[in-house]
This record gives C-alpha cells, structure tokens and sequence, in this order.
C-alpha cells in the first residue's frame, strides 16, 4: 500500500494559524492604504484566454506559463501577472470612458519557472493601476502611494529605485542595435550581468563609443544628481525627454514628502516588454529581490482595443513579510477570540454563552472537556488567537484571560 501523499508540489506552500494571521493583517493594512488614494477594487479571473499573455503582450514567456485546455479546446493559463488583465477590463468595460480609471486588486500569480532560488511559484500580490493619466503627476502618485503603503505594513528602513526604459531605448535606437540585440542587452543589464553586455556587444561589433555609453548606464544610480550624470552621457533626444521625465517626477515626489525614499537607476529595466516610461522597484533589507515593481505601460491596452495611457505596480506579499520578519517588524494580529469548554451536563449553558458572545460579534469556539482542567486548554487558545476561556463544569464556570502581549504563561485565572 502506497503511502498517504500529504506534501505539496515543489513552489507552493501551506501557511495557516498565527502566520497566516499576520499576512491577512499585512494583505489589509496595503488594501487600505491604496484606498486612500482612491483605488476600487476589482477581481478578474484566476485563469485567461493564452493570448492575453502571449508574447505580443510582452508579458511572461510561454515556457512559464501553467496551461491547460477547455472542452473546446481553447489554451487558457493561469495568470502570471495581474496587468494585463487589467487593461483587458478596462479595454471590454470603460471603452467610453474619459476619466481616469484606477483599479486595486489582490489575488496570487502562479509562474511555472525552474529557476527557483527559494522563490515560490504561487505568489500572493496587492496592486494598483492608474489608466487614461499620462502625466508626470500621475507617476508621483503612484510612486508615493507605494511609499505609504510600504509604511503602512510596517516597513522603516526601504528604497525605491526609479528609472526610465526610454533612456536605455534611445541609446539603443541610436547605436542601431536590432531589437533581438537590445532585448538581449536589456536580460544582460537588468541582471547586472557587466561581462555578459560587454560580450556581446563586442560580439555584435557595436561601436566602441556606443558601446561605452551603453556599458556606463550601470554606474548610473545613486540620489537626484545621477540625473545631471545621465544627461551629460548622452546627445539624442529620446533619452535627454527621459532625464527630463525623471526630473520633474523627483519634483512632484518632493511635493509628496517622500523624496528620502526615492533613488535613480538608468539601468533598472524590466522583464516585461509592456513597460514604456518610468519604472520603479522597491528594496528592502532580509530579501534579495525587490518586494514591489511596477511602471509606466502606455500601449499595452491597445492589444485589447483601447488606446490609452497608464501606470501600476504590485506588492509581492509573500516577500514583504519574510522582509518585515527578518527586521523583527512582523505584525502580531491581537487573539480577541473565545474558547468555551464545557463538561458533560453543561452544554446547554455553554451554547447559551457561545450565543451571546457571537451576537456580540466575537469569534467563539465550542469544545467538549476532553483533556481535564482549564489549564490544560491555554496552548490551544495560544494556537487559536484566543484571549479567553471559559471552562464549564457542575461545580461552576471558571474564566482564564490571557495579559497581552505576554506569552504562554500570561494567563491568570479566577471563577465566575
């Protein structure tokens, strides 16, 4: 007889009791923060039609799509990105529309990759997309909104790192570089893979004064004066407008008060092909990745049918908290249920109470004495996020309340 399969596949996870707790504490401290910008919420579907991601949107390659078929026999995919399925909505439900639109949502991606490095294929994001805004103030708020919802999960200590695709683009564009070329060169720069770029540009005998100015883009990254730096690199005008894009984004962050947590990097380019103007990564200490990534998209709804501009970016949930773990920032969400215990002959006064309390809306479980005395339930109230037993028996009812903050031994006990 084969054994029982309880394990998970390779990239997911379960997750339950105190630390699941603390992620929906964290999943609704970001989903208020993005309400306060204004954002609605919207929910789209866990699987697509394959072409809303295929490779025409410039989303995830094909080979780390999960796919499957219908019974007639139409590819779909799990989705693996939120954005594009926010501009679908928006493309089939504000056609018409003339205001800006701004969407929220939460919901996991799952991302067939084999390359894991402790990554999991089944994530957990919040996000946030802005449509028919093109301007710079549109960029600042999205960015800013990003700082605050950051804060609001409980981070201190975090950079968001801001660059432009067209800076690197207009570069490209003048070396003559064809577009396999750049997006090779592009994979090689965002990995800050120096060598791999230098190899291959060589190998594709790219100018050597081109391929200086392509190769100095690393080095551009620091505060506000990298910007200065950047435009003395350059002479064609795609990437001088991108300079004078970020400059003036870094004025409206400053209006926003959020210009200590804002850096610049010309080299921080995208996987996704979608993105056209800003982009923006977020970093924190206690994870090697960025915990939020977003940008500038201005044509991705037009292969829904839509023509217009728009911004977003999502937070990863999962690696925001093991980031807020690992700095002893966590969240503990606060136990305020109730365990009532009651002995054979006492049920009914122990439903009577169960009763009352959830009338007043408190969470109560309701479970026979199996294992003796109250004493002997204060673990499983831990385990429960439970501030209070009350222990029926014929001689009466005894109350054990739990001293917050405190741990296993802060119960203190007395009869009622």
């Amino acid at each position: 007889m084969s054994k029982p399969l309880v394990h998970t596949p390779e990239g997911v996870r379960d997750i339950y009791g105190k630390e699941y707790a603390a992620k929906l504490l964290v999943e609704e401290r970001l989903h208020q923060a993005l309400h306060s910008f204004g954002y609605q919420d919207i929910q789209t579907p866990t699987f697509e039609f394959f072409d809303v991601f295929g490779s025409q949107v410039g989303t995830t390659p094909s080979r780390e799509l999960y796919k499957f078929f219908d019974k007639e026999g139409n590819t779909l995919v799990l989705r693996p990105d939120f954005t594009p399925s926010m501009a679908r909505c928006a493309a089939k439900y504000f056609m018409s529309e003339k205001l800006p639109i701004r969407f929220s949502y939460r919901g996991n991606t799952f991302t067939n990759t084999s390359a894991l490095r402790g990554k999991l294929k089944e994530v957990t994001q919040i996000g946030a997309e802005l449509i028919q805004e093109p301007s710079v103030r549109a960029d600042a708020e999205m960015i800013a909104m990003l700082v605050k919802a950051l804060q609001d999960a409980g981070l201190e200590e975090f950079q968001v790192s801001v660059g432009h695709v067209e800076y690197f683009k207009g570069i490209c564009s003048q070396a003559g570089l064809d577009e396999e070329t750049e997006l090779e060169l592009r994979e090689l720069i965002s990995s800050k893979n120096f060598f791999g770029a230098q190899e291959l540009l060589a190998n594709r005998q790219v100018r050597r004064d081109y391929c200086e100015v392509l190769l100095k883009v690393y080095d551009l990254a620091g505060d506000a004066s990298s910007l200065e730096k950047a435009r003395e690199l350059v002479n064609n005008e795609r990437s001088l407008q991108a300079v004078e894009r970020l400059e003036e984004l870094y004025q409206v962050l400053c209006e926003y008060g959020v210009e200590k947590y804002i850096s610049f990097d010309l080299g921080l380019l995208s996987k996704y092909n979608y993105y056209t103007g800003v982009v923006f990564k977020a970093y924190t200490y206690g994870v090697g990745d960025a915990v939020a990534k977003g940008g500038r998209y201005d044509h991705l709804l037009e292969h829904f049918g839509k023509s217009a501009p728009a911004i977003g970016f999502v937070l990863v949930v999962d690696d925001l908290l093991e980031a807020l773990s690992r700095q002893k920032r966590k969240p503990e969400a606060e136990p305020d249920g109730v365990l009532i215990v009651y002995e054979d002959g006492c049920f009914h006064e122990a439903l009577d109470k169960a009763r009352q309390l959830r009338g007043e809306g408190r969470a109560v479980e309701l479970m026979p004495a199996v294992l003796g005395g109250i004493e002997n339930y204060q673990e499983a109230a831990d385990a429960h996020m439970q501030c209070r037993i009350l222990y029926y028996a014929e001689d009466g009812c005894r109350l054990a309340e739990k001293t917050p903050g405190k741990d296993r031994e802060g119960w203190t006990k007395r009869d009622i």
